[in-house]
């Protein structure tokens, strides 16, 4: 039988009529001396069963019958997962006017903020639009996504949802009106009040509790990467709300999106470690929490190249003050003057000086310094100093000539009354 299928059955049909069968055609081949010619002679790789095999793949490409490929089950099961709205392009574009250069908030690394209105909410929104060359790995993206969709603290700015219409990848918060906290350190417009004691350590508390709830109860944790004082927004009531977190692992999972570092914005804030290697840790997040500290203490930014080269790093102009508590003082921003605890100073100081430990081992957990300053905003202000008791007027002092000139006026003048008496006398005696 030739191994030929189309061949072999017409072959088939001849030995049948002349051998009566198959089998004593088969039977009777070994009995010739004629041997079949090369062409004849096909390689294993031609034999039916492996073309037969060959055809299974082409069989099983068309989808299955009610359940789409695997790429799309994929797509449709990490949607599912993701808590978050999903808007179309067209409607984050109305949002924005088209995302129109008046309606741009702010810029990062790879993304842009514009501010944006909901046309059937009518919510005013955040919308950041990331690099588009940055995600060309659908699932990466959706699979970070579903991850920052769980993450809901009141000290955390909320994503409201998300965009991933062909190769726009888009990211959709809520709006926090207030600005960041540098706006209420830095560059203070005329008559606007800077920021009181008791305002700065509710500041601290409050993005120390966002940082600790990516550290620690967030699953699984999250690295911020890139703490600094323009990622902390503040609301209508001066409640700090952390923004930006977990973009650096949205941007890894891609692939192709350029990790944060350190050259984006952030030097000055950053670990020694996280400067030489790039890598972020949540120590390395513990040592931006401590130069914010910093600011926020003294005003200062993390590096101001307009001051003397000594002073232009805050942890740098710092460090001598952290190790004699009696130049505590120093540290505080002039415009909070000498309205602040005495005592709530020197801890947070010692705090922010932990926190920016050369060796991150030694730096403490976030929880630690959560504890600290939930303890340290509780605590009363220094009570007034007492105030002084009155003291009495002192009477003008007489003018010393003028007290002689009145002690002899009347001197004279009881003289002048006792001559009078003396003639009265006289006359009397005389009558």
């Amino acid at each position: 039988m030739s191994c030929f299928p189309c061949f072999g059955g017409g072959k088939g049909k001849n030995d049948d009529a002349d051998a009566g069968g198959s089998a004593a055609a088969g039977a009777a081949a070994p009995a010739s001396n004629m041997t079949p010619p090369p062409a004849v002679q096909a390689p294993a790789a031609y034999s039916p069963a492996p073309a037969a095999a060959a055809a299974a793949p082409a069989a099983a490409a068309p989808p299955k019958p009610g359940g789409g490929n695997n790429a799309e089950a994929d797509d449709a099961s990490l949607r599912a997962a993701i808590t978050a709205q999903a808007f179309a392009f067209r409607e984050l574009a109305a949002a924005t006017d088209h995302f129109t250069p008046y309606n741009l908030v702010g810029e990062g690394g790879f993304f842009r903020v514009y501010k944006g209105k909901l046309e059937k909410s009518g919510q005013t929104v955040a919308i950041k639009q990331l690099d588009k060359h940055g995600f060309q790995d659908n699932k990466a993206f959706l699979t970070g996504v579903a991850k920052l969709s769980q993450l809901h603290h009141e000290n955390l700015v909320d994503i409201v949802g998300y965009c991933a219409d062909g190769d726009q990848r888009l990211l959709v918060y809520e709006s926090v009106p207030a600005g960041t906290l540098e706006d209420h350190l830095y560059d203070l417009s005329e008559g606007k009040k800077p920021m009181d004691w008791c305002t700065r350590m509710k500041v601290a508390y409050g993005a120390a509790q966002g940082l600790e709830y990516l550290h620690e109860t967030a699953s699984p944790p999250v690295v911020y990467g890139e703490f600094k004082a323009s990622h902390i927004l503040l609301d209508e009531g001066l409640t700090p709300k952390l923004s930006d977190f977990g973009l650096a692992q949205l941007g890894q999972a891609g692939g192709n999106m350029p990790v944060a570092s350190p050259m984006m914005g952030s030097f000055g804030c950053c670990a020694p470690e996280y400067d030489r290697s790039g890598q972020a840790t949540m120590k390395s997040d513990v040592y931006s929490f401590g130069v914010v500290l910093v600011q926020l203490i003294s005003g200062r930014r993390a590096v101001d190249t307009s001051k003397p080269v000594a002073e232009q790093n805050v942890v740098t102009w710092a460090m001598p003050m952290f190790k004699d508590q009696k130049r505590y003082h120093e540290l505080v921003d002039p415009l909070i003057k000498t309205e602040y605890p005495a005592k709530a100073l020197n801890q947070v100081v010692a705090m922010a000086a932990m926190c920016l430990q050369e060796e991150d081992s030694v730096r403490p957990l976030m929880a630690d310094v959560v504890m600290t300053l939930g303890f340290l905003t509780s605590m009363p202000p220094d009570p007034p100093a007492p105030a002084a008791p009155p003291t009495a007027t002192p009477e003008p002092k007489k003018d010393k000539r003028s007290d002689d000139h009145s002690d002899s006026s009347s001197d004279s003048s009881d003289d002048d009354e006792g001559n009078d008496d003396e003639e009265e006398e006289e006359e009397a005696e005389e009558q």
